[in-house]
């Protein structure tokens, strides 16, 4: 499945997971359940994902996850949050550099339709 059919999944199970549960939970409430309709429709999907950075050369395990990875090639960052910030948009732009993945999905549960809390991204 090629990462356009893998967003496509995605947003379909998000929307599914979203009008189940509604806002207001944690998100990693969001994340368990995302993952699990994830993986019911076959996808590969792995969470909290451990995401070291270089440094002069050495690898530092700087404590960053990525939420959920699907099939090693999409970023998915998941909040539950009452109001956007910029930094969410800065902070899985790192996740894909950092990654080598170049298409990533900001997902913010805390909304009352879900297509208003998705934000595409590319690197």
């Amino acid at each position: 499945m090629d990462e356009e059919e893998l967003g496509r999944v995605l947003i379909d199970s998000a929307i599914r997971v979203h009008r189940e549960l509604g806002p207001g939970l944690l998100e990693s409430t969001y994340e368990v359940c995302l993952a699990y309709e994830l993986s019911e429709r076959g996808i590969d999907v792995r969470r909290q994902v451990a995401l070291p950075i270089r440094y002069r050369g050495r690898r530092m395990d700087a404590a960053y996850r990525i939420d959920l990875l699907l099939a090693d090639s999409v970023v998915v960052e998941i909040k539950a949050v009452e109001k956007w910030n910029k930094v969410y948009e800065a902070q899985l732009l790192n996740y894909l550099r950092l990654s080598g993945c170049r298409l990533g999905y900001l997902l913010n549960f805390n909304v009352r339709l879900m297509k208003e809390g998705i934000r595409r991204m590319r690197c």
